[in-house]
């Protein structure tokens, strides 16, 4: 039986926990800000400068600096659901990637790049987004200075750059990734608000695992050097562990786990977001999915959360996220929903001491969440 969560079991969690003798109160996390927005055509520029207000300002973060924001813009750009243009249901809408670009010219950012491994192409990302249908020119008029990289192979770089895993990694000791993810100041994720039929969930922090690329990582991989023409996914890599990547690349850590993709890509996650840490968390519910992350999964169907989530730490905007989407973020890997079949990849970072998923400790700002609830599984 699917446990659903109820508007008392809500309030529940983001009640204050009793202490025991001796204990103290630990400090507040850093806060989400919540935005309601029913549609792509309402003011997106003016919600989103608000939601940047509540937590203290856009300028403090860009400023003079170089800014590298990773799009959702996952599997192929002609599958439809519902006939639905595809920002509509599993990519990050492009008008609010324009409005945000927008703010984040008016805070001062000194230069913008939108990345993101372009499925089954090393190619441009400009040409990428036009078979999506979008209008590119509009997204590079919203701003001074903005770029496009497709981080699925080498781009425009003359070599990989090799990011460690700090603090003792879950699967890989290292990840080879495209050099726009470590030359930059300022590292963001504009996610989409969605389940995941592999890790449960897929919000700020399960959107970085498209930073590793298919050239490396992928099914088509070359054994020993990098394929910089890919043209598959990273099934048999990274989700069976049935091949290893380019052997250029550091191999997994030997005596893993199981070699399924709910243990496997769920620790690669926690890996990522410790390796290239999110500085700004964006994510994008107005409109999405519910039953899975794309149209390739079997009963699928649009819905309209009408949402906006924002934060900059991307555990805590997770478990708000998590939490608005009708789940527990606190419940353990593959103990009940959304984590039936998986680990909880919040659970497996809050180990590593990058943030909370403790509804309690979290200030959300703007609408409460059992003001902004969408049970994903009720629509």
């Amino acid at each position: 039986m699917i446990h659903r969560l109820t508007r008392r079991e809500v309030l529940g969690m983001l009640g204050t926990a009793a202490l025991l003798p001796g204990q103290e109160m630990r400090a507040p996390a850093p806060p989400v800000a919540v935005a309601k927005c029913q549609a792509y055509t309402e003011d997106l520029t003016g919600i989103l400068a608000t939601m940047m207000d509540q937590l203290g300002g856009l300028d403090r973060i860009v400023k003079n600096k170089t800014v590298t924001i990773k799009l959702n813009l996952t599997g192929d750009p002609g599958l439809r659901l519902a006939g639905k243009p595809i920002g509509s249901t599993h990519y990050t809408h492009p008008l609010v990637i324009e409005a945000f670009l927008t703010l984040l010219d008016r805070a001062g950012a000194r230069r913008i790049r939108l990345v993101e491994s372009a499925w089954g192409t090393g190619g441009p990302l400009e040409d990428y987004m036009l078979d999506s249908g979008w209008r590119v020119r509009r997204l590079m008029s919203a701003a001074k200075n903005v770029e496009f990289e497709n981080t699925n192979a080498l781009g425009k770089s003359k070599s990989y750059a090799r990011l460690k895993v700090p603090g003792g990694a879950y699967m890989y000791p290292a990840y080879d990734l495209n050099r726009a993810y470590e030359d930059t100041d300022v590292f963001m994720s504009l996610a989409k608000l969605k389940e995941h039929a592999t890790c449960g969930v897929t919000l700020s922090m399960k959107n970085c695992f498209g930073t590793i690329p298919a050239s490396i990582y992928g099914d088509d991989a070359g054994v020993d050097e990098p394929n910089e023409k890919p043209t598959k996914g990273r099934s048999l890599v990274v989700h069976a562990g049935k091949r290893p990547p380019a052997k250029s690349a550091p191999q997994e850590l030997p005596n893993n786990g199981p070699r399924e993709g709910g243990y496997r890509v769920s620790r690669t996650v926690a890996d990522l977001v410790r390796t290239r840490p999110i500085d700004f968390a964006l994510i994008d519910g107005v409109e999405s999915m519910a039953g899975g992350e794309g149209p390739w999964i079997k009963g699928v169907r649009p819905c309209s959360p009408g949402v906006l989530i924002a934060g900059t730490n991307p555990v805590t905007t997770d478990a708000v996220a998590t939490a608005i989407m009708g789940f527990d973020p606190m419940t353990p890997g593959y103990a009940g929903p959304p984590f039936e079949t998986c680990e909880n990849t919040l659970q497996l970072v809050e180990a590593k001491g990058l943030g909370t998923r403790d509804l309690k400790r979290i200030e959300v700002r703007g609408v409460p969440i059992e003001k902004a609830l969408f049970r994903m599984r009720q629509a």
